[in-house]
């Protein structure tokens, strides 16, 4: 069963930096894609960046965070990261790590809990 647990967030001002982790485990099948998405209240999930882990290709960001935010990975230690700089109060939001594998059998679309990133004026 996979399971994926964030760390990281915070509060933090305008213009500051923060870097969220999330620890991936029970990976037997391992996933297509990996990500971080955001929700704030009253608002569907957004999809901030992703990176594949089959097959090799360029990370996706959404267009509000690029030149921001850097996707990365070390599968050594099944961690994913997201490195946030120059933080904006609408970057505001929990943000969530999410696992997911496209295939016939042994498919799963996994979020973690959640963790709140709050950016001040």
């Amino acid at each position: 069963q996979v399971q994926l647990v964030e760390s990281g967030g915070g509060l933090v001002q305008a213009g500051g930096s923060l870097r969220l982790s999330c620890v991936a485990s029970g990976l037997t099948f391992s996933p297509t894609f990996m990500g971080w998405y955001r929700q704030t209240p009253g608002n569907q999930r957004e999809l901030v960046a992703e990176v594949s882990i089959s097959v090799p290709g360029p990370e996706y960001y959404v267009d509000s965070v690029k030149g921001r935010f850097t996707i990365s990975r070390d599968s050594a230690k099944n961690t994913l990261y997201l490195q946030m700089n120059s933080l904006k109060p609408e970057d505001t939001a929990v943000y969530y790590c999410n696992a997911r594998r496209i295939a016939a059998i042994n498919d799963y679309n996994v979020y973690g809990q959640g963790t709140q990133v709050t950016v001040s004026s």
